[in-house]
């Protein structure tokens, strides 16, 4: 997703934080998802990255939904609510692409790699139910706008798997960048729904290195 400055400068500073952490350290500028959409890209990588998003996002209740659940921001619930259903719809797309996509491929350290993405996937459930308000909001709200790359690395897998790409329902970045104004109440829950989105893009990180060292390993059998 390309964000708008101008829009963050117009809706207030809160959303241009959120926006330039996206910008900066979201999935769109990780070299592995960059990989993964090109023309070259080794179909075992695909299935990798499609096996591993599952394991992260594929099951329920997810982020958002913990998110909805336990956010005491009750501005936030219309937003929340949509994301969660249409987070619901990809959480089927991943759970087909991962039908079509086959086998996960031999890699060594295997075992580790499990350990590792359910150390983040508990990681983001105590981010989803953090008590610190705008935390749990914050943490959904980057979830949703950092989709929009991993959408188009899974978007590419589907085609490549014989696929035609769903459509995303999730909340558009005008509605979610007026959600951000209106719940930054004060610098505390700033702060907060901040760190929420750092983490998030902390964990996406991760998991996109991880990706990355088990594709090198791959290619080194």
């Amino acid at each position: 997703m390309a964000f708008d400055s101008a829009l963050g400068r117009n809706i207030g500073g809160s959303w241009g934080t959120i926006a330039t952490l996206a910008s900066v350290d979201g999935t769109a500028t990780h070299p592995m998802p960059r990989a993964l959409t090109g023309p070259n890209v080794a179909v075992r990588d695909l299935a990798d990255a499609v096996h591993a998003l599952c394991w992260l996002h594929g099951r329920h209740p997810g982020v958002i939904d913990h998110a909805a659940e336990h956010s005491r921001q009750s501005a936030a619930q219309e937003w929340l609510q949509d994301a969660a259903i249409g987070f619901t719809e990809e959480r089927a797309y991943l759970a087909r692409l991962t039908a079509v996509a086959g086998p996960l491929p031999s890699t060594p350290g295997q075992a580790e790699s499990e350990s590792a993405v359910a150390g983040q996937r508990h990681a983001l459930d105590m981010l989803a139910q953090s008590d610190r308000t705008g935390c749990a909001t914050g943490a959904a709200i980057m979830l949703v706008l950092d989709w929009a790359a991993v959408r188009t690395m899974l978007d590419g897998a589907a085609r490549r798997f014989g696929l035609e790409p769903r459509v995303s329902t999730l909340p558009d970045e005008m509605e979610t960048a007026s959600l951000v104004s209106a719940l930054a109440e004060t610098p505390a829950i700033e702060r907060a729904m901040a760190f929420g989105a750092q983490q998030i893009l902390a964990q996406h990180r991760g998991l996109w290195d991880l990706l990355e060292a088990r594709a090198s390993a791959r290619n080194h059998q």
